[in-house]
């Protein structure tokens, strides 16, 4: 999986460098999780999916078992930047409200700050 992680004060930015999310990405964003979360420090991951154009249940499972872990560990866990199509596949999903995605990465780091 191409990705890149950042800190932005203390919250973890995965940046998702790929434009599917699918059956072969999937494992490897699992496995990114855990290793974010076994930093026993963090408390916020904000996951950047602006570049990332078509998902698939894989997909989708992959960010619920992120969202899972965190709030598991008590770690704040939060999208941004889901493009029409991943938005819409949340939405047949009936995701929206358990994976919240923000427009942009400034609305997602105030609304994490505030967790």
């Amino acid at each position: 999986m191409n990705f890149l992680l950042e800190e932005v004060d203390d919250i973890a930015v995965l940046r998702l460098k790929e434009p599917r999310l699918d059956s072969m990405i999937a494992p490897d964003l699992k496995a990114q999780v855990l290793v974010l979360l076994s930093n026993t420090n963090r408390t916020k991951i904000i996951v950047d999916l602006s570049q990332v154009t078509y998902a698939d249940s894989s997909g989708l499972g992959a960010l619920l078992f992120g969202l899972r872990q965190s709030r598991e560990n008590g770690i704040a866990f939060l999208l941004f930047g889901a493009q029409k199509r991943v938005l819409t596949l949340l939405q047949i999903a009936h995701l929206r409200d358990v994976l919240v995605n923000y427009a942009s990465e400034e609305e997602a780091i105030n609304a994490i700050q505030q967790q």
